[in-house]
């Protein structure tokens, strides 16, 4: 063998691409490492600046591989190889991927459209998307929601976003409607009385806005109040049950009846002929 002619070609190759291999790879660890350094600058400045967490992991994981797809393509055009043709690759390689993960990118923007107008927040009662339930985990893909029976609700974010959305946690108070129907023969002002009784002798209802208490309605087979009171946001299924419970012990001590729809049938009967 011609070991010469061999040696020969090695020393022509490695002085002609050995620089080029030693550059790139020169630009390739030490644009890692810049590129790591930018993204945790990047991600302090904005836990510092209170961007929601979410949000932050989201925008770190595109600045790092943009950043990366970058320092790659500098790596390869430092060899001497021609990045034009891999800029066409990758174009159409994440145009196809982009067709083929449309409804995962969709629900991606969706997650980047609640975590920057936050129509809710972990630990938030919320009703979208035909379900209800406290919002657990708000990830890019999804929303996980435990209904208050205990059930795990996975939704995609697009379905979120693209239905009306409830939050009964946002507002720091909430207004308790109930109605209580009395018989057309009991004593209307002394129902009435009765009603604010209960309200006044109940500490977790709030003075203002000031409770209601008010015939709404002559109906078929009652009189019915509208009973109307507020209360701090965590109290409220809790006063919610206690007022049901409270009118109706209050009625009975009075001798107030609530009616119930009743039918009467009156039978007629008919002569037989022998």
């Amino acid at each position: 063998m011609d070991f010469t002619k061999y040696s020969d070609f090695a020393i022509v190759y490695a002085s002609e691409y050995g620089l080029k291999i030693v550059a790139a790879l020169a630009i390739f660890f030490i644009g890692k490492w810049g590129v790591r350094r930018i993204t945790a600058l990047t991600k302090k400045l904005m836990l510092r600046a209170q961007v929601d967490f979410t949000l932050v992991e989201f925008l770190e994981n595109v600045i790092y591989f943009a950043l990366l797809i970058v320092i790659i393509l500098a790596s390869l055009n430092a060899l001497g190889i021609n990045t034009t043709s891999f800029l066409a690759i990758f174009g159409a390689a994440s145009l196809a991927i982009g067709l083929a993960l449309k409804d995962s990118l969709s629900n991606i923007g969706a997650a980047v459209l609640i975590i920057i107008f936050r129509p809710f927040k972990v630990g938030d009662f919320i009703d979208a998307a035909g379900a209800s339930g406290t919002v657990e985990q708000i990830n890019l893909f999804s929303t996980i929601m435990a209904t208050p029976d205990n059930k795990t609700i996975m939704i995609p974010n697009s379905s979120i976003i693209g239905s009306n959305i409830t939050n009964y946690s946002s507002k720091p108070t909430r207004r308790i409607n109930l109605v209580f129907g009395i018989d057309y023969n009991d004593d209307l002002k002394l129902a009435k009385e009765t009603l604010m009784q209960v309200i006044k002798e109940d500490e977790r209802v709030l003075q203002d806005p000031a409770p209601f208490v008010a015939v709404g309605e002559l109906a078929d087979n009652s009189v019915n109040f509208v009973f109307r009171v507020w209360v701090k946001t965590e109290q409220y299924w809790d006063v919610h049950f206690d007022m049901l419970e409270k009118v109706k012990l209050a009625f009975d001590e009075k001798g107030i009846s609530i009616p119930f729809p009743q039918i009467s049938v009156h039978l007629q009967g008919q002569k037989s002929e022998d």
